[in-house]
């Protein structure tokens, strides 16, 4: 027996899509019924439905050979195939291995080049390639691992309704933006500030979400049953008392945290997910564990004026 996806009702004989991967019921097996991803290539030759007829005939020259391999790379069986539906599993890989990569700088290239390759700093906002990777780097184990876990348990229920493609830009967007909100607000207090970290793009995650299913049931540490906009706005509410009493926060271990960023992060979800309010279904319950200080990490390493979001 196993839950349908889509609806959440228990399935003796469940359907598994062989587009997207997920389990339905005979209700919504159907690609058309749970919002499949595979019905975005409906001209592929290799996608939903394959006719078995080869198009490069109706074409000459290497255009139609190229097409062909792409073709063969993105379907179903092909390599690019599994990203399909599945970008939010692929940001969290890359974000373990942009942490294995910042520990091998930092031992071999030493600090300045791990401060220049994945921190962005308001001594180098120039360094643009910063705005991208501070979102994947992280500043400890325990930072990533929060970060971790609401991606891993929220990222694929928001990219089911946004497809992909949105998801990927929605993630990098915010997360790009929520770093430098929290660099630009620092220069503007004449402070000194470097970040890294993906909480910009997971509280935007969040609030996509909240949105979209403000009385979805999240089990808190596994245990303590809460609907997901408490969770959110008390996220947030932290986020805003300690951006305002930076010695409260220094005082809970979260002084090197960006709150600022989360901030940053909740609106441009929250805004995101107005755009897809009414047009989307999500399950009514979820369960999700994290460590203390929640998506934005606990406080810990990290040297003043360094910011993990």
């Amino acid at each position: 027996m196993a839950n349908c996806d889509e609806c959440g009702a228990d399935e003796n004989m469940p359907y598994q899509c062989k587009r997207c991967g997920h389990t339905f019921c005979a209700d919504h097996r159907l690609p058309e019924n749970h919002d499949c991803p595979g019905l975005d290539d409906w001209n592929d030759p290799d996608g939903v439905f394959d006719s078995g007829f080869d198009d490069s005939v109706e074409t000459s020259g290497g255009a139609s050979t190229t097409q062909g391999v792409l073709n063969k790379l993105r379907s179903v069986g092909g390599p690019l195939g599994y990203f399909r539906g599945n970008a939010a599993y692929t940001l969290l890989g890359l974000m373990w291995i942009t942490f294995l990569l910042q520990q091998l700088v930092g031992v071999f290239l030493g600090p300045r080049a791990y401060v220049s390759l994945f921190t962005l700093s308001t001594t180098n906002p120039e360094y643009l390639w910063t705005w991208l990777t501070s979102i994947f780097s992280h500043g400890g184990l325990y930072h990533l691992a929060a970060n971790s876990i609401v991606l891993f348990f929220f990222g694929p229920l928001v990219e089911r309704y946004t497809g992909s493609k949105k998801f990927v830009a929605l993630f990098l967007a915010a997360g790009a933006l929520a770093g430098l909100g929290h660099v630009g607000i620092s220069l503007i207090m004449g402070e000194t500030s470097r970040v890294l970290g993906a909480s910009g793009a997971v509280f935007a995650i969040m609030g996509v979400l909240t949105v979209l299913k403000p009385d979805l049931k999240v089990l808190l540490f596994f245990v303590i049953p809460l609907p997901l906009y408490i969770l959110t706005f008390g996220f947030a509410l932290i986020s805003v008392l300690f951006f305002i009493n930076p010695g409260a926060a220094g005082s809970a271990g979260m002084g090197d945290v960006a709150h600022f960023a989360h901030l940053v992060g909740l609106v441009i979800g929250l805004w995101y997910g107005r755009q897809l309010k009414g047009e989307v279904q999500v399950p009514n319950q979820l369960q999700f564990g994290g460590g203390p200080g929640g998506p934005g990490g606990p406080g810990g390493p990290g040297g003043p004026g360094r910011g993990r979001f």
